[in-house]
């Protein structure tokens, strides 16, 4: 995979030495030896990055991909600025805004790039853009963008994951009553895996867009599991027996909070709390990967991004499973402005296109909702999806704070230990 920070061919050493924030990602992932100063001198100079993780039966692209948002994440906590071009915006310039999934930001972000350079070739405005990691979180969004009330303020195109933003009345989804934008990618369809008879992801008041999306799964340690059943659907997670023994992705919050809204659109609150009740600990979907290394604490279950099943050892404890009732899916929305879409439509074309939905989809496992995109999944993989009749008759902003209490009190509340066995289900 190539980068702008190393090779594959770079020793372990080369690398921790230029980027020190590496070091806690090969540990955590099984190398141990890099921990030590001296251990790493010796171990890490006598293996190149591509003949280690190949000796561990981790796929290279993956865990580069893993490399390179570590090492985002620590220069985006250094320089804001970091993931913004430099030109300063003119009046007429076309403004896009928002947040990339992380294992695929380089990949578009070089791809935005060159669309950039063919693309002024050819027009006397130009186009500037503010794409941070999502590990950045929304606060910088929210600080300088959304809480202002004009709307010229907006970015022309806004990109990112999840509910939060995009649904909150208290955000977006005050522009989004008043008008502001409209969905202009020209799909007369989606991409089959979302658009069908069980699910259909386009937005019927045609508002919203969507790139594609973010599934969560199922990581089963198998050794942890001992005589349990593995668990094949969502409910299966709470049950009695997984109580404290599932990790949940919660520090992603995109993820997280559209879990929480799935799992109460589909359970109530009953599954909120049974969600609560089984969690054991959060970690980073790095950590997870490897839990099963850990000498105590370790979860039976991992909720995680599918993405970050590309890591599992192939013949080793872990296993992955796609939920039979479907993965929760964190949709990748985009927001274009109506008033300017005559001016931004190039650049909607290039964001909805088949080359920016094969990075999505075939570089970071985010399908693709492009129709022309193989989204290379088994026909049985199905997705779980709010709907946009839940989502247009509910406050998503509110729904996800009740949810997100609800689920806090759970953890909390010690007598929701001793209840007894519940029945999850699903409500019509």
């Amino acid at each position: 995979m190539e980068n702008q920070y190393f090779k594959t061919s770079d020793s372990l050493l080369d690398i921790c030495t230029k980027y020190p924030e590496t070091i806690k990602i090969f540990v955590s992932n099984g190398f141990k030896q890099l921990e030590d100063e001296a251990k790493r001198a010796v171990f890490g100079k006598s293996l190149s990055l591509e003949l280690a993780l190949k000796m561990k039966k981790l796929n290279v692209d993956t865990f580069s991909t893993l490399l390179i948002e570590g090492i985002d994440g620590n220069r985006n906590s250094v320089d804001g600025d970091l993931n913004k071009n430099s030109k300063v915006q003119k009046s007429d310039s076309i403004h896009v805004q928002g947040l990339l999934p992380c294992p695929v930001r380089i990949p578009l972000v070089e791809g935005i790039d060159a669309f950039i350079e063919e693309y002024e070739k050819n027009h006397e405005n130009e186009i500037v853009y503010d794409l941070k990691a999502a590990s950045m979180g929304l606060d910088w969004l929210i600080d300088d963008v959304i809480n202002q009330e004009n709307t010229d303020n907006l970015a022309d195109v806004f990109i990112s994951a999840g509910f939060d933003l995009f649904f909150d009345d208290k955000l977006m989804g005050k522009f989004k009553k008043q008008g502001v934008f409209k969905d202009s990618t020209g799909f007369k369809r989606l991409n089959k895996d979302f658009d069908n008879d069980e699910i259909c992801l386009k937005d019927p008041q045609g508002h919203y867009s969507m790139i594609g999306v973010v599934p969560a799964v199922f990581l089963v340690n198998t050794t942890e599991l001992g005589d349990r059943p593995i668990p094949r659907t969502w409910a299966d997670i709470f049950k009695p027996e997984f109580k404290r023994s599932v990790s949940l992705p919660i520090s992603d919050f995109d993820l997280f909070n559209s879990m929480l809204l799935h799992i109460y659109k589909a359970y109530g609150e009953e599954g909120v709390r049974g969600l609560g009740a089984c969690l054991l600990e959060s970690m980073h979907p790095a950590q997870m990967v490897k839990s099963h290394t850990k000498k105590s604490v370790r979860p039976a279950i991992t909720i995680m991004p599918y993405f970050f099943t590309k890591m599992v050892k192939v013949g080793g404890p872990m296993v992955a499973v796609w939920p039979e009732d479907g993965a929760i899916i964190s949709p990748i929305f985009m927001l274009t402005k109506k008033d300017q879409i005559e001016k931004t439509q190039p650049v909607i074309d290039f964001f909805a296109s088949k080359a920016v939905g094969e990075i999505l989809s075939h570089q970071g496992l985010f399908p693709s909702i492009n129709p022309e995109v193989d989204n290379r999944l088994p026909e049985e993989n199905k997705f779980m999806w709010l709907g946009w009749d839940y989502i247009n008759s509910n406050d998503i902003g509110s729904l996800i704070k009740k949810c997100e209490g609800i689920f806090n009190k759970s953890i909390q509340d010690e007598s929701f230990a001793n209840l007894g066995p519940l029945n999850y289900t699903p409500q019509k």
